[in-house]
């Protein structure tokens, strides 16, 4: 594992931290495939419940690395797979459940891979940039059709067209960021949402994740495939297990559930 990307495994949470705070933890070609890696492997150990992402003190990342992708520029789509594609999908096809915690400086791709995580905190110095256009380049990560559905068009267009800095009030406003905490208090605050999500059934989880990622379709359709998970949960040792600890007053115990 690179050591420009620190994985840490804790109490069923893995914490990936991209760790070049030099380079503002601009992301290289062997960063993005230690942390592919991480969320790969750990999406299929049963010890590992939630995964959060982080930077460092004061940055998250700066967003690509430029010599780095000028030296080998990729092709995402086209062919071969490069690390930057494969941590692309493995964010998102993970699935378990993902909390970012952005601290400081979050540009281009440190901004739009916030869409495909599932709790998002920042601190209240964060900033937001999405350069593409700055750079003569076009939008990426899915950010041209998950951030206009996610705002709407013109406040979309505030990021990917005007290139406008966004701060953690505006993040929260928009819809950006789940919530907004003090630097001291961010990374507390994801881990205790992280072992939260930890605690519960790691198959509802999953499921719940699984149903609010699935593309639009129609209402009856989708009471259909909810009905039909439903069903499948009912059946299952982590549904015994909540429905024993509900009668006997206690907690649950999921941890022998991956």
């Amino acid at each position: 594992m690179s050591s420009l990307v620190l994985v840490e495994d804790a109490e069923g949470i893995r914490t990936i931290r991209f760790n070049r705070p030099d380079k503002k933890n601009a992301l290289t070609r062997e960063m993005y495939a230690a942390a592919a890696e991480a969320l790969e492997s750990g999406d299929t150990e049963q010890s590992i419940k939630v995964f959060i992402i982080t930077g460092t003190d004061g940055i998250f990342t700066a967003g690509n690395d430029i010599g780095d992708f000028m030296e080998r520029p990729p092709h995402v789509g086209g062919g071969d797979m490069p690390p930057v594609e494969r941590f692309m999908r493995a964010l998102l096809e993970v699935k378990k459940p993902v909390v970012a915690a952005v601290d400081g400086l979050a540009i281009g791709i440190g901004v739009t891979l916030l869409m495909h995580c599932d709790i998002v905190y920042c601190s209240d110095r964060a900033t937001f940039k999405t350069p593409f256009v700055d750079l003569a380049l076009a939008p990426e990560f899915g950010s041209s059709q998950v951030m206009p559905q996610m705002f709407g068009h013109a406040v979309a267009a505030d990021l990917l067209m005007l290139g406008a800095t966004w701060d953690a009030n505006r993040a929260l406003q928009t819809g950006l960021v789940t919530g907004v905490h003090s630097a001291d208090d961010l990374a507390g605050a994801a881990h205790f949402a992280a072992s939260v999500m930890a605690a519960k059934a790691p198959g509802s989880m999953r499921a719940a994740k699984a149903l609010m990622r699935t593309p639009p379709e129609d209402l009856s359709d989708r009471i259909s495939r909810e009905g039909g998970m439903f069903a499948e949960l009912l059946r299952s040792e982590e549904f015994a297990e909540a429905a024993a600890a509900f009668m006997e007053r206690r907690l649950p115990d999921f941890s022998r559930f991956g």
